[in-house]
């Protein structure tokens, strides 16, 4: 099982959990197990067919480039990192 790492502003999804194990297989099957797994987390995630911009994603510490194809391993650990807004 693939270990989805969930940052605090997507834990109301998780129930409060900070991670999530789903299959993995392709970052399209790990986002469509962890959202049953976790409701309404899809769409915060997906948008157009596509990763939602701001949402970085990292599997096993390297930045996927190839979207919602990029290959998951089923012991990988995959980090969502939304974008931080602010400064001056």
């Amino acid at each position: 099982m693939a270990t989805v790492f969930i940052p605090a502003p997507l834990r109301d999804y998780s129930g409060g959990r900070d991670r999530v194990e789903v299959p993995g297989g392709s970052l399209r099957r790990v986002f469509e197990s962890l959202d049953a797994e976790c409701p309404g987390i899809g769409d915060e995630l997906i948008v157009d067919d596509g990763i939602r911009p701001g949402i970085a994603v990292f599997i096993d510490d390297e930045q996927t480039v190839a979207g919602l194809i990029e290959r998951v391993p089923d012991d990988g650990e995959v980090r969502l990192l939304p974008a931080i807004g602010g400064g001056c």
